[in-house]
């Protein structure tokens, strides 16, 4: 990643900062309370409807409207809960459904630009890895991170000898 403007940091704070994990700042604001939301007015409807005497509403129904809304609750925790946490060795990247772990001299680029909607790393195997961690909606965050990101993999990744 091209960046012309980074300042260098040195010392251990700059090195916790360089090491806290990445993670998605307007997806969690929203996501959370949304998923709050959700689960009790799931509830207070499933509740309401068994009680009701003017419904055909039974227990099973409510059973399943509680199930259908803890499956939309955690769904909606895990896409908030995406996060790339950077170790000595590897980037582990915790996406929605998978994990991976990509060590940093497998890292060829670090892309963050055009229509995709979070930032991209090219490997090595000529795969590219979604880091849903890093969201174009979080704007100058996402762009620091993705800064912060790219001079992680070109300080960790291991130099080839010069001949």
């Amino acid at each position: 990643m091209n960046d012309d403007a980074v300042p260098s940091r040195t010392g251990s704070r700059a090195r916790a900062a360089d090491d806290a994990p990445f993670r998605p700042r307007r997806a969690r604001a929203v996501g959370l309370p949304v998923a709050a939301v959700l689960g009790v007015v799931l509830a207070a409807i499933a509740v309401g409807l068994t009680l009701a005497p003017t419904t055909d509403w039974t227990l099973a129904d409510s059973a399943l409207t509680l199930l259908f809304g803890l499956l939309l609750c955690g769904g909606l925790v895990r896409v908030v809960s995406v996060r790339a946490v950077p170790t000595a060795e590897a980037l582990v990247v915790r996406n929605v459904v998978f994990t991976h772990r990509v060590e940093w001299g497998a890292v060829v680029a670090v892309r963050f630009g055009g229509d995709d909607p979070w930032l991209l790393l090219d490997t090595d195997d000529g795969q590219e890895l979604a880091v849903m961690a890093v969201q174009r909606s979080d704007g100058e965050h996402a762009r620091a991170e993705a800064r912060r990101l790219a001079r992680l993999v070109e300080s960790r990744a291991p130099r080839a000898p010069r001949s």
